[in-house]
């Protein structure tokens, strides 16, 4: 590099980690903002409306959150007719037909709603060939495939707002039924049962599969008896999930599933029901929203703590309380909802959060970056390790929730989670048992086997949680050969010729992908983000090989250049790349300033390391 990062990118440092130290909730965590959606408003709408007409004891307060929705639903139309899942998203047809059919089936929802729901019946038919029952069912079905996991639920959304046809019955008899009865076996045999939707849709399962089966029984007399016979025990298992705060996995569009489909069959007596009223109640934002889930705040902590690391910003006084708030957020029992093991972490400190691989692989890593550990902070990481460790896969990868549930891609093993596990798993090798150091050689092993043969050709990997809309197949490679290459520089496996090998590729990849305004998008010629760009810079950062030196050092400083320019310019803007359960789109408004302000960090960091003629630097 050129000797100093320049004066520039010191500015940038200082101007994020204020942005992000005025982010902080509470001196020991941060919550961060996740975008308003509109998916997630529509279904909250309807699930609202219609427990309300169960004659639930709360009809007068759902009816002025179901006015509230609709309002916003009207005003955050995109131009076009349509909506996408953020305000900040291109129309797709999920989102659209489920806000039409939730505006269609209120009474009364408002003096611009009529032309609203017009508008999105055209866009309806421009995009699925027509607005007709089999002309929607179609179109939803194609998109996903043979995942059930969303679209059977936009299906059941249709259904109840009478969208699938005049007769109740025939109309329901389109929506394919899903097998609730499964839920009555025990847990451990899940994943060999084949489900059609993925491991953390099994209230969706359950609910829709009752509505289902309550408004178009089976025509087999066996299986309609064996339906018959499981409702309540399968109900039970409902409850039995069911957080306090109500709201499965903390997420507006699973609860309101659950909601609708209970209140569609006149279960408005439900405990169930009501708890997630309650949750969707007291979740809706002032202007009328709901954000695709309450928060990721111990995500969005432990990317703080891992950015303000990198930029060698984390004071010293405050520490300890950020360390003891994110122990405390350690798992200590078997959870409830997908049985995991105690030893990990969830995405938010809430009830609804499920334990899974890269909260606890950011929660290792975060712990390790504020300091030399204690005998608390080894224990911790031991049982975190361990968790992690019996999370993978027979084909070596890390997936997100359940080891095992390989048949639909969201509990597939992934190459992003792969790569943050060998991270955490590097950090804390020198602090464990000879056992478990034991383990973790094999399993590093096993790890970078997987990611060598999930390389694409090209050089890249595709990530699971994280896409763009912009890229062809909305998939974002750029963010996920990024996240995979600091993987790929972890001790445990960065002196493996297959390593250097797939990190020579994956730079190569980043490299053509780098845009001449200096950043990148999700992939080559697409529009440059500020998350994009401190990812790819953070991990270029790294280090290289002498071949790839010349042109690296110059991506470099011509991505510094552009983030410095951006985050100069104007307050950082969140683009829509992550990526929600059943791959609903979301921003989360601390995305763009820990991002930058990694990669801004790292080239810092890496200008020193170059000065002193290293080819890379330490990997924290």
């Amino acid at each position: 590099m050129n000797g100093r990062p320049g004066a520039g990118v010191d500015r940038a440092i200082e101007d994020l980690v204020r942005r992000l130290e005025e982010a902080r909730a509470g001196g020991d965590h941060w919550e961060g903002f996740l975008a308003s959606s509109a998916l997630s408003t529509g279904t909250a709408v309807l699930a609202l409306h219609l427990a309300a007409a169960t004659g639930h004891p709360r009809g007068s307060d759902l009816r002025q959150c179901v006015d509230s929705g609709a309002a916003w639903l009207v005003e955050h139309q995109n131009g076009d007719g349509g909506w996408g899942d953020t305000v900040r998203s291109a129309t797709n047809i999920s989102t659209t037909a489920i806000v039409w059919a939730a505006l269609s089936a209120i009474p009364s929802p408002g003096p611009h709603a009529a032309a609203a729901i017009g508008r999105a019946a055209e866009w309806l038919e421009r995009a699925a060939g027509g607005s007709s029952p089999e002309a929607l069912r179609t179109a939803i079905l194609r998109r996903y495939g043979k995942d059930r996991t969303f679209s059977v639920p936009i299906l059941t959304v249709l259904a109840l707002a009478a969208k699938l046809g005049p007769e109740p019955r025939a109309a329901w008899r389109t929506v394919p039924q899903l097998p609730f009865e499964l839920a009555a076996f025990p847990h451990r045999w899940f994943n060999q049962l084949s489900l059609p939707v993925v491991s953390y849709a099994l209230p969706a399962l359950i609910a829709i599969g009752q509505v289902r089966h309550a408004c178009a029984p089976s025509r087999n007399p066996a299986t309609r008896t064996l339906r018959n016979a499981v409702r309540e025990r399968t109900h039970g298992v409902l409850l039995e999930m069911q957080p306090e705060s109500g709201g499965y996995l903390e997420a507006t569009p699973l609860t309101s599933f659950v909601v609708m489909s209970l209140a569609g069959m006149g279960r408005g007596d439900s405990p169930v029901l009501d708890n997630g009223v309650r949750f969707l109640v007291d979740s809706m934002r002032a202007d009328g929203s709901w954000p695709i889930d309450t928060n990721l705040a111990t995500w969005v902590t432990t990317l703080s703590i891992g950015a303000l690391a990198d930029a060698e910003a984390l004071g010293h006084e405050d520490r300890s309380a950020v360390r003891s708030w994110l122990l405390r957020q350690q798992s200590v029992r078997e959870h409830p909802f997908t049985h995991a093991a105690p030893g990990a972490w969830a995405w938010t400190p809430l009830g609804g959060g499920v334990p899974d691989a890269d909260d606890t692989a950011g929660a290792l890593l975060a712990v390790r970056a504020l300091g030399e550990p204690g005998q608390a902070d080894v224990a911790a990481a031991s049982a975190g390790v361990r968790w992690l460790l019996g999370l993978q896969n027979r084909d070596g990868g890390i997936p997100t929730f359940c080891r095992g549930w390989g048949t639909l891609p969201f509990d597939r093993s992934a190459p992003e989670l792969t790569a943050h596990a060998l991270r955490a798993w590097s950090l804390w090798y020198a602090y464990v048992d000879a056992s478990l150091q034991h383990d973790l050689r094999r399993a590093a092993d096993r790890a970078l086997a997987f990611l060598v043969r999930v390389q694409r050709e090209d050089g890249a990997w595709i990530p699971l949680w994280f896409g763009n809309e912009r890229a062809p197949g909305e998939d974002n490679p750029v963010y996920g050969t990024a996240r995979t290459l600091e993987g790929l520089h972890a001790d445990l496996v960065r002196g493996d010729a297959r390593a250097a090998a797939a990190r020579t590729r994956a730079t190569a990849f980043v490299l053509g992908a780098q845009n001449e305004d200096g950043g990148w998008g999700g992939d080559r010629g697409v529009p440059s983000s500020l998350e994009e760009t401190g990812v790819v810079l953070s991990a270029l950062s790294l280090g290289g090989t002498p071949a790839d030196e010349p042109r690296r050092i110059d991506a470099l400083d011509r991505a510094a250049a552009w983030l410095c320019g951006k985050t100069r310019e104007a307050p950082p803007i969140a683009s829509p790349i992550g990526l929600y359960f059943a791959r609903l789109w979301y921003y989360e408004e601390l995305y763009p300033i820990v991002f930058a302000l990694a990669g801004l960090g790292r080239h810092r960091a890496a200008t020193r390391y170059s000065r002193c003629g290293a080819q890379s630097m330490p990997l924290l």
